[in-house]
């Protein structure tokens, strides 16, 4: 059975948080020493102490077991310099707040690290449409042929996604850069600390205002939590893309052999696991989201223990979104386009929102026009006959407007070079959001 000494222990996860709970503490033994609340001589002692072990864990050294990473630390202290002086570093300070400091001190960095990961993933996209510019791929609504576009534009669609995706974790970032320290378990405390001085040593832009939401809030991990979810839904979709594409149904591009495996029982099989795989674990950080909400939905004011719980879902969303940024990154460097047939590109009569726009173009309005480019698509789907096979005589049988300008739309080609509106699939506006991403980025 279980024993409760276990049960309660959080060791064996927040002592990834050892770094940061070293920085807490020498930031706040400064204040100390500094507001003269304890010995300036037994605060530099303490600091000092805290600077080796720091060293020493980013060496190698492990930690003896605790019940959590503030107690292994502490106890770590002792030893180095004896209780009378390790332990006037819990002076004016609570592992209430002192837990919500290094959460936050932890996701601050991981935040950056993700917004950097996700930059290079724009600049491989940026890449990837540069070196495919005038490629042609069908695109799809409903997952049906549409109208064709050009690869880069399709690709570059994501680059806007992981755009936004950047926005939300700098706009989530203003949210986690305040520090709680100073809050002690709910309530402040009696001595004069100087707050600001330790946001300062510790770069962090603000306090916060209200030491009872300090310690018992956990909305920025959600935050943080339902950012990487979008982002996870993102490279899914990508993921997708890219398992269809592979398809010999589809067949528009080839990737390395390392983001695939083979079957074990059909030898001719190469398997899209790695992007599968992405696609499977963005449920895992969807989980992750649930579990923190679930987990803070109805808990009182301040702290209680429940929220120990927060850490599991929080750090296993930064793994899993890391690895899965870097991994997708790497095969969509890989990817290589090929070049499609006109038989790949213009299946399903592509082309014909076109050739209702030439109509519109001579006069007709849209509806009138769309209702005799339908009926040409209805007679001609019959007979498996393309558009692009028609003739300016052939559908001038269905409108007088049609004449040999005509020819020039029934082109996937023409059709995707004309869709010069800003944010289209032309080869102009293709490099306009190139120019205007390599900016933003």
């Amino acid at each position: 059975m279980t024993n409760t000494t276990d049960f309660l222990a959080s060791f064996s996860f927040d002592k990834r948080l050892a770094l940061y709970d070293i920085a807490g503490s020498i930031a706040h033994v400064k204040m100390l020493g500094k507001c003269s609340i304890i010995p300036a001589k037994d605060a530099q002692k303490i600091a000092t102490a805290l600077q080796v072990i720091a060293k020493e864990i980013k060496t190698g050294k492990k930690l003896k077991a605790q019940e959590d990473i503030h107690f292994a630390i502490e106890q770590e202290l002792i030893r180095k310099i004896g209780e009378n002086t390790a332990g006037k570093l819990r002076t004016a300070r609570s592992r209430n707040d002192q837990v919500a400091l290094d959460v936050r001190l932890y996701l601050k960095d991981k935040i950056k690290e993700t917004i950097c990961l996700i930059t290079e993933f724009q600049k491989t996209i940026i890449k990837k449409a540069k070196e495919n510019e005038g490629k042609l791929i069908p695109g799809f609504t409903h997952l049906q042929p549409a109208e064709p576009v050009l690869y880069s534009h399709y690709i570059l669609s994501y680059a806007w996604m992981l755009h936004r995706d950047k926005e939300r974790l700098i706009d989530c970032y203003t949210r986690v850069d305040v520090m709680p320290l100073g809050s002690a378990a709910l309530a402040g405390t009696s001595f004069p600390i100087d707050r600001k001085y330790t946001a300062k040593l510790l770069d962090f832009s603000k306090v916060s205002n209200n030491s009872m939401d300090s310690v018992s809030d956990r909305d920025f991990v959600i935050e943080f939590i339902s950012a990487a979810s979008i982002i996870m839904m993102h490279l899914s979709r990508l993921s997708e893309e890219i398992i269809t594409w592979l398809n010999p149904s589809f067949n528009y591009i080839e990737i390395a052999d390392e983001f695939t495996s083979g079957s074990s029982i059909m030898p001719q099989k190469r398997n899209p696991d790695i992007a599968e795989l992405i696609r499977g674990k963005t449920g895992r950080v969807y989980g992750a989201l649930v579990n923190i909400l679930t987990l803070m939905k109805a808990l009182p004011l301040t702290y209680n223990r429940d929220m120990q719980e927060d850490k599991p879902p929080l750090f296993d969303t930064v793994d899993t979104l890391t690895a899965s940024l870097e991994i997708a990154n790497a095969m969509l460097a890989s990817v290589k386009v090929k070049t499609l047939s006109k038989e790949q590109i213009k299946t399903g009569f592509s082309i014909a929102t076109e050739l209702a726009n030439f109509l519109v173009r001579k006069g007709l309005p849209f509806l009138e026009a769309h209702a005799i480019v339908k009926i040409i698509v209805d007679e001609y789907r019959k007979t498996d006959t393309e558009l692009e096979n028609l003739t300016a005589s052939e559908l001038k049988k269905y409108s007088k407007y049609f004449d040999s300008g005509a020819e020039n739309i029934l082109s996937a080609k023409n059709t995707a070079s004309i869709k010069i509106s800003y944010g289209g699939s032309s080869v102009k506006s293709v490099r306009a959001q190139i120019a205007e991403l390599t900016k933003l980025i």
